[in-house]
């Protein structure tokens, strides 16, 4: 005897926005497995508004109320049971993001929660990560967002220090990170995996993911820097058309698809590490895992 939830998470990102239903089956004596029925993604670009001039634009607002309609149409063909919204570094940052929530939760009925960068790394953590994270091994688990990177490192199967920067893609495209933030990042990281011999990077982030789909490996095979170097040096010889044209990435992934390669990098060798597994988790995932859980 099984019984099947319908759970739906709304990420509304500095890049995107993605709408994920996952059925969470569950049976008696297992535990539950949760299986991705389906995911929608729109690329409203908030973090162009909101890191340029502070402000979510009305012509963004209009676009956001349009998917936030389609999305609640969608969980309710679904028949999801139980949703969570969560807007992250772009809506945090625009001067008028709470009344923008307002406007949506008027003309879409959907309730959105702003959270803040401790919070939605602590919700990434609650994903899937216990399955790839081994009791014997060193992890940092690398988040890159279009307003922010959320970086955790894991020591024996346990998250030992967390933080947020405000370093992303879209930052990243309109020149607005200084090197003071580069420096602050490389700080951390170091100070914190100072005392492991061996750390492994665990990459998540839409950019990453289509990197490793480029690659051709299979789920559980890590990609190795000097194989990410070698991508982050071809896409920086392509021009943003020929990256469109011949890799077939979308028109809001070409553009920032190279800074991202920058954090992951940076990451890996400012920690030591020299592969880094990419499993297919964000913060979608983790929403629902923190709602399942009771941790939301």
């Amino acid at each position: 005897m099984i019984t099947i939830k319908k759970y739906a998470a709304i990420d509304i990102g500095s890049n995107a926005m993605r709408l994920l239903v996952m059925n969470i089956v569950e049976q008696e004596g297992k535990e539950p497995q949760f299986n991705k029925s389906a995911l929608f993604r729109v690329p409203i670009r908030l973090g162009q508004d909101a890191f340029t001039v502070g402000e979510i634009s009305e012509e963004n607002i209009s676009r956001m109320v349009d998917a936030m309609k389609a999305y609640k149409l969608l969980m309710g063909v679904y028949k999801v049971e139980r949703y969570m919204a969560c807007a992250t570094s772009a809506m945090r940052e625009a001067y008028n993001g709470k009344e923008v929530v307002d406007i949506i939760k008027k003309k879409a009925d959907i309730k959105i929660d702003i959270i803040d960068g401790k919070k939605e790394a602590a919700i990434i953590a609650a994903s899937d990560l216990h399955h790839f994270i081994r009791t014997d091994a060193t992890y940092l688990y690398v988040d890159v967002g279009g307003g922010s990177t959320e970086f955790s490192l894991f020591s024996e199967g346990k998250m030992i220090a967390s933080k947020s920067f405000k370093n992303g893609t879209v930052r990243l495209l309109n020149d607005m990170v200084n090197d003071v933030v580069w420096v602050e990042i490389e700080k951390w990281i170091k100070s914190n995996t100072a005392d492991f011999d061996d750390v492994t990077i665990i990459g998540s982030g839409g950019n990453i993911n289509k990197i490793f789909k480029l690659s051709g490996k299979m789920q559980d095979k890590p990609l190795s820097y000097i194989y990410l170097n070698t991508q982050y040096q071809y896409l920086n010889s392509l021009t943003y058309e020929q990256r469109i044209a011949e890799l077939a990435l979308n028109t809001d992934r070409a553009d920032v698809i190279i800074h991202a390669l920058r954090i992951y990098l940076n990451a890996m060798k400012w920690s030591g590490a020299n592969k880094i597994y990419v499993p297919k988790i964000g913060l979608s995932d983790g929403i629902v895992k923190a709602m399942y859980s009771g941790k939301i």
